[in-house]
């Protein structure tokens, strides 16, 4: 026999489903199996099929009906079953980054009461940290910042982009404040990327921060900026803000000047 056969259950194992999914399906006519034996009726699957299944699942995660699905796979036009896959997985990387957002709020969430539980303090005052070579993704230029879109402005950099870019790009998942002598912009910080227009790099080095809250960020980005020519004997040329979750309902702002690369 040249071609591999699989039993039902060998297959429901590759394509993580159940025996009863995979005969369900049989039966609408969605993955029907290669091969069934005429006097014991098993069922048998080839490669192929466990391929479709793999692929029926991964749209089943999409939110998309089965004989929605199972009308795309019967085009006979390739060039449709592509394109309905293609917008399949841009949807696929939207779901992907909503829930690295999410995941992100617990987590640091998670890690304010595991401070609290151990006593652990955060830094009070001014601190230093060194940070690695950031890339960032600059927006343009606005007046006003609101602590609603640094919460999700993550997502706007993301559908800026275009759908072949979305697979070359990806995104940690909290934005923040570039700002200089001339303007402020929101920014995110890339963890996968391709040089296109909008980069910039933040530099490796050593960084002086503070945090602080909506009310005196201002003033205290002054003190940050004096304190860095006093002390540290440079005049930054640029800072950074983000939000930092304190608690499930409560966030901050830490700024970030660079003191030395």
């Amino acid at each position: 026999m040249d071609k591999k056969f699989f039993s039902i259950g060998e297959a429901a194992e590759q394509a993580q489903m159940t025996t009863v999914t995979l005969r369900h399906y049989d039966r609408i006519g969605l993955v029907k199996p290669s091969k069934v034996d005429k006097h014991t009726q098993y069922r048998y699957y080839t490669a192929e099929d466990v391929v479709r299944l793999n692929t029926v699942h991964a749209l089943q995660q999409m939110d998309l009906p089965l004989q929605e699905i199972k009308r795309v796979l019967e085009y006979d036009d390739l060039e449709k079953i592509i394109e309905f896959l293609e917008q399949a997985e841009q949807k696929a990387d939207e779901k992907i980054a909503s829930l690295r957002y999410s995941k992100s709020k617990i987590q640091l969430a998670r890690a304010d009461y595991e401070k609290k539980l151990h006593h652990w303090q955060t830094p009070e005052g001014t601190f230093t940290k060194k940070f690695p070579k950031r890339i960032v993704m600059l927006a343009d230029p606005v007046e006003k910042i609101t602590v609603d879109d640094l919460w999700s402005y993550q997502r706007h950099f993301y559908q800026r982009l275009s759908p072949g870019q979305k697979k070359q790009f990806a995104f940690e998942d909290l934005a923040g404040v570039y700002r200089d002598n001339s303007s402020a912009r929101y920014f995110a910080v890339c963890t996968r990327y391709t040089e296109i227009d909008g980069l910039k790099i933040i530099p490796a080095g050593t960084y002086l921060c503070v945090d602080c809250t909506e009310e005196n960020w201002q003033e205290t980005l002054e003190e940050l900026v004096e304190i860095a020519k006093t002390e540290y004997h440079v005049s930054p040329s640029f800072s950074l803000q983000f939000v930092v979750i304190s608690g499930i309902l409560q966030w901050k702002y830490q700024l970030q000047v660079c003191i030395g690369v």
